[in-house]
């Protein structure tokens, strides 16, 4: 088995479009290990708040199958992938794929993203602290500790009928 943590965003109707992704998630993938939710600032457009967080499962399939099952869930949640910078209604970003470093020019595992942006790095160390990052080797929690790229503001927010561990 294979451990799957995938971002988790929305800006359109984001308190609905999360929980029918984290139904189909559960759904197609089993139990899943969720963090808190973020709600914060769209990046890179000008758009409403997105409400973020990151979910754990466990697979014994691909990477591509599982990528085919994320993209398969985006578009029965309404996302037009053709808008590529602007307010979705799901965006499932596989972030690791256990330790695997791999890049096909579709899916890159790790994703930049863990070190790049808060609302990803924040409920990653949330949910797995002493996880490592597979190729910078720190702890999610170490990492977390020394983000230092201002201007990224978070707020802890509650989802009705969220439902996870907070591992």
């Amino acid at each position: 088995m294979t451990e799957v943590v995938v971002g988790i965003g929305s800006n359109i109707e984001p308190e609905r479009h999360v929980r029918e992704a984290l139904a189909a998630l559960a759904a197609r993938f089993g139990a899943l290990d969720i963090s808190p939710a973020y709600a914060c600032p769209a990046v890179g457009f000008t758009g409403a708040d997105f409400v973020n967080l990151v979910v754990a499962f466990e697979v014994d399939e691909t990477i591509e199958s599982v990528q085919a099952g994320l993209r398969d869930i985006e578009a029965d949640c309404g996302r037009d992938r053709a808008a590529r910078d602007g307010s979705r209604t799901m965006d499932l970003d596989m972030l690791l794929f256990g330790d695997a470093v791999f890049d096909d020019g579709d899916i890159r595992v790790p994703r930049a993203d863990i070190l790049d942006y808060a609302f990803v790095l924040r409920p990653l160390a949330e949910i797995r602290p002493g996880g490592h990052h597979p190729t910078d080797g720190r702890a999610y929690r170490e990492l977390w500790a020394a983000f230092d790229k201002p201007g990224q503001p978070l707020t802890e927010m509650a989802l009705e009928a969220q439902h996870g561990s907070r591992g």
